[in-house]
C-alpha cells in the first residue's frame, strides 16, 4: 500500500472558493489512479520523485506528460485523467481539491488550462511558500474550518503569483485587471439593481467587448455571474438565517419577490421555500 494522508473538507458554506478534499502520499512504484474525472479542480504538487499525467486536453484529446519535483499539475472539472508513478522514482506529492466562483480566474491568473495543466514556478521562494501552505493544511485537518479557508487563500495567492509572470502577457495582465475590477464591483453591489450596462461602464470598456472577454476569462456571461452570484448568496441566507423569502429577495437585489422566486427556481429547479425546508441549518 502507498504511505499517505487523506480528509475531507466537512464545510460547504464557501462560495467564492471552497475546499473540498486534501492529503499527501508516498506512491509505490508504478502506483496509478485511473482513468476518472473529478467535479472540482484538483491540484498535484510534486515533493519528490517523478511520474507520468495523462489528461485530456480542450478538444478531448489524450495527451501525456512527464512531471518530476518542484513541478505540479491541475486535473480539471469533468476531465478524464490518469497518474502513473515512475517506476524506479516514484512520485511524493502533495494535494488540494477546491472550487467556487472565483476558482476559474485563479487558475487562469497562474497561466494553468486543460491544454496547459503543468505547473512551473519563476520564483523558488513562492513555490516554496505555496508548497509549505498545502502541507500546513493536510498536517492540520483538525482545525476549524474558517482556519483551514483562511490557509487555501494563502495556497491560492502563492500559487498564481508563482507561477503567473511565467504564463500571462501584458495582454494577459490587462484583460485579468479588467475581469478582476467586475467581479469586485459585482461583489461588493450585487444587491443593488445593477445590469451588465453599468459593469462594463464602470470598467470603462464597450458593453459587446466586456461580454466577450468575461465569458472568456470566467466561463460565463456576466448576466449568467450576476444571476448565480445571487442566487448563491440568496442560498447562503435560506441556509443560514431566519430571514423571510421577501427579505432574502431584497437582499440580493430582487424587491419583487414573485421575480426573486422564478430566478432562484431556474438556477436550483425548485422554489426558495423547498430548497431551504431540505438544507436549512437552524
Amino acid at each position: 500500500m502507498s504511505n499517505h494522508l487523506f480528509s475531507v473538507f466537512p464545510n460547504e458554506n464557501f462560495v467564492d472558493l471552497g475546499l473540498y478534499q486534501f492529503g499527501k502520499e508516498q506512491c509505490e512504484p508504478a502506483h496509478s489512479f485511473g482513468p476518472a474525472a473529478r467535479n472540482h479542480y484538483l491540484f498535484h504538487y510534486v515533493i519528490s520523485g517523478t511520474g507520468k499525467l495523462i489528461a485530456d486536453d480542450s478538444k478531448g484529446q489524450s495527451r501525456e506528460y512527464q512531471i518530476h519535483s518542484g513541478q505540479g499539475f491541475m486535473i480539471f472539472p469533468r476531465q478524464i485523467n490518469t497518474y502513473i508513478a515512475d517506476a524506479k522514482l516514484p512520485w511524493e506529492y502533495t494535494w488540494i481539491e477546491f472550487d467556487g466562483m472565483r476558482a476559474r480566474e485563479v487558475i487562469e491568473t497562474a497561466g494553468l488550462s486543460p491544454d496547459h495543466p503543468v505547473y512551473h514556478a519563476s520564483f523558488k521562494d513562492l513555490r516554496e511558500n505555496m508548497k509549505n501552505e498545502m502541507l500546513y493544511i493536510v498536517e492540520h485537518a483538525d482545525e476549524s474550518p474558517f482556519h483551514l479557508i483562511g490557509h487555501l487563500y494563502l495556497f491560492i495567492d502563492y500559487l498564481s503569483r508563482s507561477a503567473a509572470s511565467m504564463n500571462i502577457g501584458s495582454n494577459g495582465r490587462v484583460r485579468d485587471f479588467y475581469i478582476k475590477e467586475a467581479l469586485n464591483y459585482i461583489e461588493q453591489n450585487f444587491q443593488n439593481d445593477i445590469s451588465v450596462e453599468q459593469i462594463s461602464a464602470f470598467c470603462g470598456l464597450n458593453r459587446t467587448y466586456f461580454g466577450r472577454i468575461f465569458k472568456e476569462t470566467v466561463g460565463s456571461s456576466p448576466q449568467q455571474f450576476l444571476l448565480n452570484y445571487r442566487m448563491t448568496k440568496a442560498a447562503e441566507l435560506l441556509k443560514l438565517t431566519g430571514l423571510s423569502i421577501s427579505d432574502i429577495g431584497n437582499a440580493v437585489g430582487y424587491p419583487n419577490q414573485l421575480h426573486f422566486s422564478r430566478a432562484f427556481k431556474n438556477v436550483y429547479g425548485i422554489s426558495p421555500r423547498e430548497w431551504r425546508n431540505k438544507n436549512r441549518k437552524f
